[in-house]
């Protein structure tokens, strides 16, 4: 699947993932072969306050696609503990993954009002930005007033992000490159550029873009995905080909890749 920013970004814009630090009482990383879902179950069920077991099986859940079992196991951790910001931040991940919109802003709403830390509000405003509402721009405005250094990247990509979803996409063009001179290791401004300039029809410049991401970040899965479309509206097949091969090397559950890839391929 096409990753968006959301679930990802908390190096990146806005990390709304299962990040946890270790522990010798609640990890069993020793064991890996009883990470299975029973084993955690009866884990759990003998240390029933190991939040980072919990946490391991609505990830699990979360992998297999089965969102209904991770947001009800969820609920349950912040029917215990309603002030975990954390916890609210998860469930707005799993909503959102869920295609439950309106619902996962309501959770990253509650979790600002906690603890509002850059993450929470980054991944907010990029929502808002995917949903063309405003309510992003202000958001980043704040993020640069808080800490340009720290957020300045993040401010900038929504920005940008919201102007590429209402079409006007030089201008989020000009807001993905403030992005980018920020940090240039940001790889989602780099694709978010690509995308911009795709959608413009400049397919060569879009591919400079994109040649420059893989070069800095080679295992840049999405990069490769988007350069392959790129040589498609240029007439190179092949190499429309070898990039979707390459994004599959990286990521062999990349669906949209595979689809490109079978469709070349095909007589």
């Amino acid at each position: 699947m096409i990753k968006t920013i959301l679930g990802v970004v908390a190096s990146s814009a806005l990390s709304i993932i299962f990040s946890c630090t270790n522990s010798n009482d609640d990890r069993m990383q020793s064991h890996p072969e009883q990470n299975s879902k029973e084993s955690l179950k009866n884990a759990i069920r003998e240390y029933p306050d190991s939040l980072m077991m919990v946490q391991d099986l609505i990830e699990l859940y979360r992998n297999e696609g089965a969102y209904d079992s991770a947001l009800t196991l969820t609920d349950a951790q912040i029917k215990k503990d309603s002030d975990n910001a954390y916890l609210w931040n998860m469930k707005a991940t799993l909503l959102f993954e869920n295609e439950d919109t309106l619902n996962a802003i309501k959770s990253l709403e509650h979790a600002i009002n906690i603890y509002p830390l850059p993450e929470y509000l980054v991944a907010l405003a990029t929502i808002y930005a995917e949903i063309k509402n405003p309510k992003s721009i202000i958001i980043a405005d704040e993020l640069l007033k808080g800490n340009r250094v720290k957020s300045g990247k993040d401010a900038m990509f929504v920005k940008g992000l919201y102007y590429s979803y209402t079409n006007d996409k030089e201008r989020a063009i000009a807001y993905f490159d403030s992005s980018i001179h920020m940090d240039f290791t940001y790889m989602f401004s780099y694709r978010e550029k690509a995308i911009a300039l795709y959608d413009l029809g400049k397919y060569v410049a879009a591919l400079e873009v994109l040649k420059k991401a893989v070069t800095i970040q080679n295992n840049f899965d999405e990069g490769y995905y988007w350069m392959g479309k790129c040589y498609e509206k240029t007439g190179r097949k092949d190499d429309a080909i070898q990039s979707y091969q390459t994004a599959l090397l990286y990521d062999k559950n990349f669906i949209e890749a595979r689809e490109a890839l079978e469709r070349m391929k095909a007589p």
